[in-house]
């Protein structure tokens, strides 16, 4: 296998990629081969519209509250004659 080479990397640097390997329980090397499959295997990602951008970095803005009331105008009736979860888990478990 072919080796590669970073040189005069700054040390703000160095230490948060050794930090970063610590949390996800890897080597340095480990991290590093992790950061450069993903780079390389990670599918491209399509430019967003210039409408959706202004969103950025805008996650979990709604509460449950609101996420339950959207819910509830959507399905008011509850679903009728499925199985109950409970069975579900209790085959599932059974089958093993």
């Amino acid at each position: 296998m072919p080796n590669l080479s970073i040189k005069e990397v700054p040390e703000e640097i160095a230490e948060a990629l050794r930090q970063r390997a610590a949390r996800n329980h890897r080597s340095l090397q480990g991290e590093l081969m992790a950061i450069l499959h993903a780079a390389v295997y990670r599918p491209p990602q399509s430019p967003q519209p210039a409408d959706e951008r202004k969103f950025e970095g805008r996650r979990g803005t709604r509460t449950i509250e609101d996420i339950a009331a959207e819910l509830q105008a959507r399905y008011p009736e509850p679903m009728r004659g499925g199985p109950l979860a409970v069975d579900i888990i209790r085959a599932d478990r059974d089958s093993r």
